[in-house]
């Protein structure tokens, strides 16, 4: 049963908070590897200092908690303080915005499965949900990735990472955290809408059954999927209106309407292109009566541009703000379905 849970309450009004219209949740939860090859890419040195004042920026814009609801941050970020002492977390919440924490430990090969992954880290999960919660976090991530090309995925990679994140995201209620559940099946390789619409379906029933196996209160959560789309190097791509149609379909075909909302991950899209494929989706979502807030959980959408903006110079502080709220401004209206190019 669901009913038993401690923060039951707390957990369903930070869902619904994380899905408000009109906002959606930054992805700033680069890992140390990530955004050091971001920052190569605008001739920035990694370093803690750098990151944590690049971070900073963004977490300071004002107004930008109109738009965006959520920041998803990296271990190291929970952990630090602003150039003037203050907890980055604090930073975040004296903006209105709600913390959260990637708590997964990456994709590794899956034993006997070649060329297909396991996300890893659920030992000792427990006991770090409990410190995130006492740092200031009040939501989790995990991402299962599962890629389409010859042969797969198999079934065995569906059930196993359906397994790991129905697990995680009971952990993470038990602690009083909402989990982001982000199965994602890639965009890598040159395979058709339809293949990509028959995995997802395929992958979403299989998570849905493993968060029902594992007792997970459905209104407690946020689902973070990718869109239905053609593979990135395939022929003729399926343009916004069919990204939609497929997309709405899988959905109303697997995601229950207990799910408070689903926040889509950008999927290695350009800004445009997932800017203009969440409109499509909310518009269509719009004429069909979809039950759930069809909300964004974007990365690079959000930072690409404030990234070379800033150029690791403070001087360009305001200036990187401009863009960064910007960008949120845009990816709100898409998610209302009311950008226009």
């Amino acid at each position: 049963m669901t009913t038993d849970l401690e923060h039951r309450d707390e957990l369903v009004a930070t869902a619904r908070a994380m899905v408000a219209p009109g906002k959606g949740i930054l992805a700033a939860d680069e890992s140390t590897g990530t955004i050091t090859k971001r920052f190569a890419s605008i001739g920035v040195e990694s370093t803690p200092t750098n990151r944590r004042d690049y971070r900073e920026l963004l977490f300071r814009t004002d107004g930008y908690a109109e738009y965006i609801s959520g920041v998803i941050l990296f271990d190291e970020t929970l952990r630090q303080e602003s150039a003037d002492g203050t907890p980055l977390v604090q930073v975040i919440q004296d903006r209105g915005v709600i913390p959260g924490i990637k708590v997964d430990r990456k994709a590794k090969p899956l034993a006997r499965c070649p060329g297909e992954t396991v996300t890893e880290g659920l030992d000792g999960l427990r006991d770090r949900l409990a410190e995130y919660r006492a740092l200031g976090a009040r939501f989790t991530k995990w991402r299962a990735v599962i890629r389409i090309g010859d042969g797969v995925p198999s079934q065995t990679c569906i059930d196993v990472n359906a397994h790991g994140l129905a697990r995680y995201a009971a952990l993470s209620q038990e602690a009083g955290l909402v989990p982001i559940v982000e199965p994602e099946v890639l965009m890598d390789g040159s395979h058709s809408i339809d293949r990509c619409f028959q995995v997802t379906q395929a992958t979403l029933r299989e998570v849905f059954h493993q968060l029902a196996r594992q007792r997970v209160l459905l209104e407690g959560m946020v689902l973070k999927p990718n869109m239905v789309l053609s593979g990135s190097e395939a022929q003729d791509r399926a343009g916004p209106e069919e990204v939609a149609a497929q997309t709405v379909r899988c959905f109303m075909r697997t995601v229950p309407a207990a799910v408070p909302g689903v926040a889509f991950l950008s999927g290695g899209q350009g800004d445009e292109e997932a800017t203009v494929n969440l409109n499509a989706i909310n518009v269509r979502a719009a004429e069909v009566g979809a039950p759930w807030e069809l909300t964004f959980s974007y990365g690079r959408g959000l930072q690409a541009t404030p990234l070379e903006v800033w150029g690791g110079e403070a001087a360009n502080g305001p200036r990187t703000q401009e863009a960064f709220l910007e960008r949120a401004r845009v990816i709100s209206q898409a998610r209302q379905g009311r950008y226009e190019a």
